[in-house]
């Protein structure tokens, strides 16, 4: 049974998606970050840099427990865990860390700046950064709906990888971060697609919150 460290947040539901899709049973301890409990001792010891998501493996690598932090790290120890959702040959494996290092370093960082300024008083300020940050993160999008173009998934074929699921965890929030699926019909399909997976569809459904 792994223990996540989670709450409802695009991160989080990157990897209850990834745990449903995987078949491996874990329980929900829930970290509210409203409340700061991201810094209580006993969460800094498993995530040293205060964020969720974070797991506790008990059948860690020799079947000693071992602790990840960082979503992104996460979907790859529960890929080779599990031997599932990540190619086995170097080059299919490469296709999926670069599109999960994109969605790392700017799929979710710039949506997440969107969804800070949003929050913030009207103003010069907030107008800058709503706009310097929704118009990368409307470029991104850009590049997914081309990257998707005859494609069934982000980095694969026939099946999803866990670069798709880390990329769902933000285009679920596409509503908040104000960027309609209407000029994008790749993106669109691509969606659909991944939320018509019954797994999927239980991972956004488990409670984190």
């Amino acid at each position: 049974m792994i223990d996540l460290y989670t709450w409802n947040t695009p991160n989080g539901r990157k990897i209850s998606v990834a745990l449903e899709e995987m078949g491996l049973p874990y329980k929900v301890h829930t970290v509210n970050i409203s409340k700061n409990e991201q810094f209580e001792p006993a969460f800094l010891a498993i995530s040293p840099n205060n964020r969720i998501p974070a797991i506790v493996d008990p059948d860690g690598p020799g079947g000693a427990p071992i602790s990840v932090f960082e979503s992104g790290a996460i979907l790859l120890y529960l890929a080779e865990k599990t031997g599932k959702f990540l190619p086995k040959g170097t080059r299919g494996k490469v296709a999926v860390t670069e599109w999960l290092m994109w969605q790392m370093g700017g799929f979710g960082p710039m949506p997440g700046q969107v969804h800070h300024f949003l929050m913030q008083p009207e103003g010069p300020a907030r107008d800058y950064g709503y706009k310097r940050y929704h118009t990368e993160t409307k470029r991104l999008y850009g590049v997914l709906e081309k990257r998707l173009a005859g494609r069934d998934f982000v980095a694969t074929e026939g099946e999803p990888s866990i670069a798709d699921f880390a990329i769902l965890g933000w285009a679920w929030r596409h509503e908040r971060h104000e960027v309609p699926f209407d000029d994008l019909p790749n993106v669109a399909a691509w969606y659909a697609r991944m939320m018509a997976r019954p797994a999927t569809a239980r991972g956004f459904e488990v409670a984190l919150s």
